[in-house]
C-alpha cells in the first residue's frame, strides 16, 4: 500500500469529531488523491468514499454551527444573528 492510502486509512482511525475544519478539509484533500492512486483497489476506493462522505457531513454540520453562532453589527451598533 502507497503513502495516500495509508493517510486514509488513518483518516478512517481518527474520529471527525477531533479534527478541525483545516484537518478535514486537509484529510478529504488526501482521501481523494488516495482514490486516485493506481494502488487503490476498487474495494479501497470505495472505503475511503465512504469514509469522506462522513468526514464531509461533519465538516458540514460544523460549518453549519459556526454559522448559526455568527452575529452581525447593524448600522445602530445592535448586534443580530446572522442570516
Amino acid at each position: 500500500m502507497n503513502d495516500e492510502l495509508n493517510k486514509a486509512k488513518d483518516t478512517a482511525e481518527t474520529g471527525a469529531e477531533e479534527l478541525t475544519v483545516e484537518q478535514s478539509f486537509a484529510r478529504l484533500d488526501e482521501m481523494v488523491k488516495a482514490m486516485e492512486s493506481e494502488d487503490a483497489t476498487i474495494e479501497d476506493s470505495f472505503r475511503i468514499y465512504q469514509d469522506g462522505m462522513k468526514l464531509l457531513k461533519s465538516v458540514g454540520e460544523k460549518l453549519d454551527g459556526y454559522e448559526k453562532k455568527m452575529q452581525v453589527l447593524t448600522e445602530d451598533g445592535v448586534l443580530e444573528d446572522f442570516q
